[in-house]
């Protein structure tokens, strides 16, 4: 491993963007089905076969459907088309796996919770497009007569054919990125809309849909804030309704920003609304997924919870990628907790990389990159914390399968 400590003054920046797509965007769906995908089948061949067999589903998409809605009724009258794309194991020794009906109940119960206005048996539209290609440089039968491990990625015979079990190797070569602590906008953001998605707001507010989407913008020390919230149709009865239900948002958001002491701010909400023609923001299902709008993993947040273009930013897309292997997955998340860890022990804002090559052994990472504070003296302690750290990252694979890591 070569870590490479790195000391310079971090130096605030007069402005920021960030940007957060709520838990019913498109986008986010995508890579919430995804991972909720990877998890589920993770778990299942661990149960029945006693390893986690070769998946990947990080290329599920979502396209739109189409709604009619009116105050007081909406309703879909297109399904949302789920495309179930990516490569899974189909067989393990003598025994076969139906992955494209376990996918399918999977995907039944993710929406059951997720938009739960749906009608799963009406509303919803599969299309299978699985593979069991394995990655380049497996050899032709014709060639290849030692029945390399390779030739039976994902359909093997035994756990033999599992060469994870022996060593633990880096799938690709790729980068994940950390950093902490947020600003206060990130912060900011992050708290508004899952204060507004929060279990309790929507208990006593049964009119807020998921798809909520906050773009922050802050200059010196001015906020400015835009809001997309939409409103469940079937909750909302008049456009009287609709214009005082936007008003709680509003009072909710003003609260958050008193908590974070910000005085001096703008806030914008549903700036498409036009109250004349009675075009607003009104939806079935409370995501714009039921209205021709399209998802695809890896276009929405990154792993800290948000867009944050002024940072250390890599374009993984982290969900649905196998949680054993994968750098995409594993190095992303390991360097965001990494970073966390750092500040908690250390007390330093700091950003951390971490780079693989191809087939190298996954706990020892190409590059190890951590950029800290000129003031910071403690070298060598830092160095053993992080040594540590790398150590354990296979153990983010119960994590992921277990479903207690944010990916979006």
């Amino acid at each position: 491993m070569n870590l490479v400590i790195s000391k310079k003054d971090f130096n605030d920046l007069s402005y920021e963007f960030v940007e957060r797509k709520g838990i019913g965007h498109p986008d986010t769906l995508s890579d919430a089905l995804a991972e909720y995908l990877s998890a589920k089948y993770s778990l299942y061949t661990k149960s029945n076969f006693g390893v986690i067999l070769h998946h990947n589903f990080d290329k599920v998409g979502l396209l739109g459907g189409a709604a009619e809605v009116g105050f007081g009724q909406g309703k879909l009258v297109k399904p949302i088309r789920v495309l179930l794309n990516g490569r899974a194991s189909t067989r393990f020794g003598d025994s076969e796996i139906n992955v494209n009906n376990l996918l399918v109940q999977w995907s039944r119960e993710f929406f059951a919770e997720k938009l739960p206005q749906l009608n799963l048996d009406t509303d919803l539209e599969f299309h299978h497009n699985l593979s069991t290609q394995s990655s380049p440089g497996k050899l032709s039968e014709e060639i290849n007569e030692r029945n390399s491990s390779r030739k039976y990625w994902f359909e093997p015979r035994g756990i033999q054919d599992i060469p994870e079990l022996k060593k633990l190797f880096s799938n690709d070569t790729s980068m994940g990125v950390g950093f902490f602590p947020f600003t206060k906008l990130e912060f900011l953001v992050l708290s508004i809309e899952e204060t507004l998605n929060s279990k309790e707001f929507k208990s006593k507010y049964s009119w807020i849909g998921s798809d909520i989407k906050i773009m922050g913008f802050r200059h010196e020390n001015t906020y400015e804030i835009t809001l997309c919230v939409p409103q469940v149709a079937n909750e909302v009865h008049s456009i009287v309704e609709y214009k005082n239900n936007l008003e709680i948002a509003r009072t909710k958001i003003s609260e958050i920003l008193k908590k974070f002491e910000i005085d001096n701010y703008h806030l914008n909400i549903n700036t498409r609304d036009n109250y004349d023609t009675e075009e607003v923001y009104l939806t079935a299902t409370g995501s714009s997924i039921e209205s021709g709008d399209e998802g695809l993993v890896g276009r929405g947040n990154r792993i800290q919870g948000f867009i944050s273009p002024m940072r250390l930013i890599s374009m993984e897309g982290v969900a649905g990628k196998n949680p054993v292997y994968h750098i995409g997955k594993l190095y992303y998340v390991a360097a965001q907790k990494i970073s966390e860890k750092i500040y908690k022990k250390f007390g330093i804002q700091n950003e951390t990389v971490l780079v693989s090559q191809s087939g190298r052994d996954l706990i020892d990472p190409w590059i190890v990159f951590v950029h800290i504070p000129q003031k910071f003296t403690k070298n060598d302690e830092l160095q053993s914390f992080i040594n540590e750290e790398v150590n354990n990252i296979p153990l983010l694979t119960e994590e992921f399968i277990n479903l207690k890591v944010r990916i979006c």
